[in-house]
């Protein structure tokens, strides 16, 4: 399941036109010194699928997409 969601993630940025280093500097813009992040970390997490939802909110909005919630359609 990581797999797919680092794969998800990583396609969007991609086609957004960003890159992880470019986002993981927007993401430091206003942090202090100690609230950092390094790509090493978020491409971590990613790997792991121990990011957080919020930080996948973040990065969504850097990108300049939404999450979207759908509800599932009953098979019936």
């Amino acid at each position: 399941m990581s797999n797919i969601i680092k794969n998800e993630i990583k396609g969007y940025i991609s086609s957004s036109g960003w890159t992880l280093t470019e986002i993981v500097n927007k993401m430091n813009e206003n942090l202090p010194d100690d609230k950092k992040t390094t790509v090493q970390n978020i491409s971590n997490k990613l790997t792991r699928g121990t990011i957080k939802y919020s930080e996948v909110k973040e990065i969504a909005d850097i990108i300049g997409m939404n999450i979207e919630w759908n509800k599932k359609e009953e098979i019936q």
